[in-house]
């Protein structure tokens, strides 16, 4: 009752912000004015965004140290990890293949009757940034302090799995440590619980702070685009959920359901973060054992950004278009292989499709310039894609889960008899422990 009330409190709160967005910008219409109201509205949102952020690093280490240790075989970490990426591969290569062809098939560029920027003019977006090599040497934290003061999830997954794994060789040794860690990561979820009740308010400041300086206005000029987009992700959205029915049958239904409130917290805020205590949780109802949950998910956050990478190759091939640049399907084949590897350094960097989309127009001799194009809406496409970023990474641990034997696929095992450390439900916690055990 209560995860469902505050469903309908997060879109009654998207409606509102809209509402009143509108009303703001059509009261002060000029720029400056509606700027300085809108950042004064989106104080809101960014405290709760910086609430989840302050959580995530904590919250990332003891559940994936807690997860490994609990394995107690070092080779199951390596056995998830793989199939993980196997995932992970295949996804990314789905996403950016369907982004390229439809993109070329709906050439929402074509005939754009928008004055151009022209190809000198600063977009303020560093490209030069993303490399193979620097991605990899980005891999390894000097400090596991400073990565988690930075937020740098990958880092943490790799300091996380060295501890873990070492924690789960020392055995009874470790016991303690791994107890105190689990008791950590109990605390974080209920402080978890507590963030998760702003939620309402932050959606609704986010949504009045973007139409406050955009106005509707903008969803007419880039209509196409922004319809065409959400309609290439409505097209990977149900190819996920086909994937989800051929491993789960009719309980896809049933995972989608759950991570619905998620799903509208991260179109809401624009962020995947925002979303991820609240993914744990659901997942873990849906059967997906703590220990896959905290290995996984942090994984795909790194790794598993399926709407991100559509967005790149729709956006790149966009704005070729805009210019009238033809590109060959061997540069087209090209790029795809390109952003395969660029993507994979998005986890933790501000306006990281930008980032990657302007390393790649560079890289093809596309006007940087273009960006200008869609940082306007950028804000409008990045609510889709981290939703998406939710879905994906929500059947990626729930298939992961059932190939490593989670009780997934089972009719009404939606509840694990061990729910993974801590709840933002207090009302489950008040059930007998009898009601909570498998049939």
């Amino acid at each position: 009752m209560r995860r469902q009330s505050l469903t309908t409190f997060i879109l009654i709160a998207m409606l509102l912000g809209i509402g009143v967005g509108y009303a703001c910008h059509e009261v002060w219409p000029d720029p400056n004015t509606a700027r300085a109201i809108a950042d004064y509205i989106s104080l809101f949102t960014d405290i709760f965004l910086r609430l989840i952020k302050m959580i995530i690093a904590p919250l990332v280490f003891s559940t994936l140290v807690v997860g490994v240790a609990h394995m107690g075989d070092t080779r199951a970490v390596g056995r998830i990890g793989g199939k993980a990426m196997l995932w992970f591969v295949t996804a990314s290569l789905v996403s950016l293949l369907l982004g390229l062809v439809l993109v070329n098939l709906m050439q929402p560029g074509v005939g754009l009757d928008l004055p151009l920027p022209q190809a000198g003019t600063a977009t303020n977006v560093r490209s030069s940034s993303l490399s193979l090599k620097d991605f990899v040497a980005h891999l390894v934290p000097t400090s596991v302090f400073d990565a988690m003061a930075r937020n740098e999830i990958l880092q943490i997954v790799v300091f996380s799995l060295l501890f873990g794994v070492a924690a789960a060789a020392m055995g009874g040794k470790a016991q303690h440590v791994v107890q105190w860690i689990e008791e950590l990561s109990h605390i974080i979820l209920k402080v978890t619980g507590y963030v998760m009740l702003l939620a309402p308010i932050a959606v609704f400041a986010s949504m009045a702070a973007i139409v406050t300086t955009q106005g509707l206005g903008i969803l007419v000029t880039y209509g196409k685009f922004i319809v065409e987009f959400y309609f290439a992700l409505a097209i990977l959205w149900c190819i996920l959920t086909g994937v989800g029915f051929l491993f789960f049958g009719r309980r896809v239904i049933e995972l989608v359901s759950l991570v619905r409130q998620p799903f509208l917290l991260a179109f809401s805020t624009a962020s995947s973060e925002a979303a991820y205590p609240r993914l744990m949780e659901q997942l873990a109802r849906f059967g997906v054992s703590p220990k896959v949950i905290s290995f996984v998910l942090p994984l795909g956050y790194s790794f598993n950004l399926d709407g991100s990478m559509m967005y790149c190759t729709f956006a790149v091939i966009f704005i070729a278009q805009a210019y009238g640049i033809e590109l060959s399907w061997g540069q087209q084949a090209t790029m795809l292989l390109l952003l395969m590897l660029t993507s994979k350094g998005m986890a933790g960097v501000p306006r990281a499709s930008l980032v990657v989309i302007a390393a790649t127009l560079s890289t093809f001799n596309i006007p940087e310039a273009g960006l200008l194009l869609i940082i306007g809406i950028d804000q409008f496409l990045d609510m889709g894609r981290s939703a998406t970023n939710v879905i994906g990474n929500s059947l990626a641990a729930a298939v992961v889960g059932k190939w490593e034997g989670d009780r997934t696929a089972e009719p009404g095992s939606a509840v694990l008899p061990e729910p993974p450390p801590g709840t933002f439900d207090e009302a489950e916690a008040e059930e007998p422990a009898a009601a909570r055990q498998p049939a």
